[in-house]
C-alpha cells in the first residue's frame, strides 16, 4: 500500500529542517488520516516519515527522513542508544533507562532496565511490530531474561520470561524493590538516581524530612549518607509500605526512620504552625500540569509548597526540591523558588542545580525532553 502524504505548507519547512520530532495538531491541514497510520509529511522542499495519532496535542511523531521504520532501522538506532550508555550497568547499578523516546530516535517509546528484565512503555499506538523487533534485540544484546510491554490496557511478555511481581535492583550500591506491574512509571523513578546520590553526599548528621517520598529512595540515600533520622511522608499506603521495606532491605534500624501517611501540603502547613524544622527537607512532587494551559496553576502550587518547605528548614539547613513538570521551565521553576524564599525573608544559596542523569539525554533540537529540575539550596533565616 502506498504511503499517504500530508502537505503541511511551505511555512512549516523550518519545522522539518530543525529535526524536531513533533508536528502539533494545530499545524495539520484538513485530512482523512486514521490513527496509527504512517504518513509522509511534506513542507516546502523537505519531507519526513511519521506516525499519526488522533488524540493529544501532538498529531504526528516523526521517525525518519526517508523510510518507515523496519527491522534494520530498529537495530541501528538501538545500537546508537546503547553506545552512550556503556558502563551504566554494573554490580552497583543495574536499573537505568535504555531508550528515552524521542531523545533516542524512538518517538513515544521508552525502555527501562531492571536487572535482567526490560520494561517497554509506549505513548503511541501502531508500533507493535517495532516493539517485537525491539524486544528480541534487547533480550539478545543485553542478555536479559525477559522483556515486558506495559500499557494502559495491561501487560504483554514480548520476549523471554515473565518478570516476577517484584524483585530487588541495585542503585548506587543500595537495594530497592522494583514493582514493575503496579509501581509508577515502569516501576521506579530512575530519573532521580543521580540526585539521590547528591542528597546522600549532604545528609551526614541531618534530621531529614522526605515529602512526596514515594518508596523512600531519597530517605534511604540520606540514611546511607549518615543522616540521623528520616521522616518519610506520602499519602499512598502502598508507597509507604514499600518505603519501609526499602529501608529494611538496606539494614537500617527502626529507630532511624518513621513513615507518615499524610497530604503533603497539609503536613507542611502543620509543621510550620508548630515551628518544627529539619536540617534537610526533600520535596519531590509529581507533575503538576499535563498541558500548557495548566502552567500558571502549577507555578502557583510550586510556590505554595516551596514556601512551606523553606519555612520547614532549620537555619543553615538544606532544601532539596524538584519539579518534573515539563510545562515549567528551569528558569520558571528557579523564579518560583526565589519568590517563595523572598516571601518569608529567607536568604538562599544554590549549592547544586541539575536535571536527569545521562541515560535521559536531551537533544538540542528537542528541549521538551528536559522535564526534571533539581535544586539543592542552603537556607538562612533572618
Amino acid at each position: 500500500m502506498p504511503l499517504k502524504t500530508l502537505n503541511i505548507g511551505d511555512r512549516h519547512e523550518g519545522l522539518l529542517r530543525s529535526g524536531h520530532p513533533w508536528i502539533y495538531r494545530n499545524h495539520l491541514p484538513k485530512h482523512n488520516l486514521e490513527t496509527a497510520c504512517w504518513v509522509r509529511v511534506e513542507a516546502g522542499r523537505l519531507s519526513a516519515i511519521g506516525l499519526y495519532q488522533s488524540i493529544g496535542d501532538v498529531g504526528i511523531r516523526l521517525y525518519d527522513r526517508n523510510q518507515v521504520p523496519d527491522h534494520s532501522w530498529v537495530i541501528n538506532r538501538l545500537q546508537t542508544a546503547q553506545d552512550i550508555r556503556k558502563g551504566l550497568g554494573n554490580s552497583t547499578n543495574n536499573a537505568y533507562r535504555i531508550l528515552y523516546g524521542e531523545s533516542d530516535g524512538f518517538p513515544g517509546i521508552v525502555v527501562d532496565r531492571y536487572d535482567r528484565f526490560a520494561i517497554i512503555k509506549t505513548y503511541v499506538t501502531g508500533v507493535d511490530l517495532l516493539l517485537i523487533t525491539l524486544a528480541k534485540a534487547l533480550g539478545k544484546t543485553m542478555k536479559l531474561k525477559g522483556v515486558l510491554a506495559r500499557a494502559k490496557d495491561g501487560y504483554r511478555v514480548l520476549w523471554g520470561q515473565e518478570p516476577p511481581a517484584e524483585f530487588t535492583v541495585r542503585e548506587n550500591g543500595l537495594n530497592f524493590l522494583a514493582n514493575i506491574y503496579e509501581g509508577q512509571k515502569t516501576g521506579l523513578y530512575l530519573d532521580q538516581r543521580d540526585n539521590r546520590s547528591i542528597v546522600r553526599a549532604w545528609a551526614a548528621g541531618a534530621r531529614v524530612l522526605d515529602v512526596f517520598s514515594y518508596t523512600g529512595g531519597f530517605s534511604v540515600n540520606a540514611l546511607e549518607g549518615g543522616a540521623l533520622y528520616a521522616t518519610i511522608v506520602d499519602r499512598a499506603d502502598q508507597a509507604l509500605h514499600d518505603a519501609h521495606r526499602n529501608v529494611i532491605a538496606n539494614r537500617f534500624k527502626p529507630n532511624q526512620y518513621e513513615t507518615v501517611r499524610a497530604d503533603a501540603y497539609e503536613y507542611l502547613k502543620a509543621l510550620v504552625s508548630q515551628g518544627k524544622t529539619y536540617d534537610l527537607v526533600i520535596l519531590d512532587p509529581p507533575s503538576l500540569a499535563r498541558r500548557k494551559t495548566q502552567r500558571t496553576k502549577a507555578l502557583k502550587s510550586y510556590r505554595r509548597l516551596n514556601r512551606l518547605a523553606f519555612q520547614s528548614v532549620a537555619n543553615g539547613g538544606l532544601l532539596a526540591t524538584s519539579s518534573c513538570t515539563t510545562q515549567v521551565s528551569p528558569t520558571g521553576f528557579r523564579r518560583v523558588l526565589a519568590e517563595a524564599a523572598s516571601s518569608i525573608g529567607a536568604t538562599t544559596q544554590i549549592i547544586h542545580e541539575t536535571a536527569h542523569p545521562p541515560d535521559h539525554p536531551v537533544p538540542l533540537n528537542f528541549p521538551e525532553a528536559r522535564y526534571l529540575k533539581f535544586f539543592l539550596i542552603r537556607v538562612l533565616h533572618k
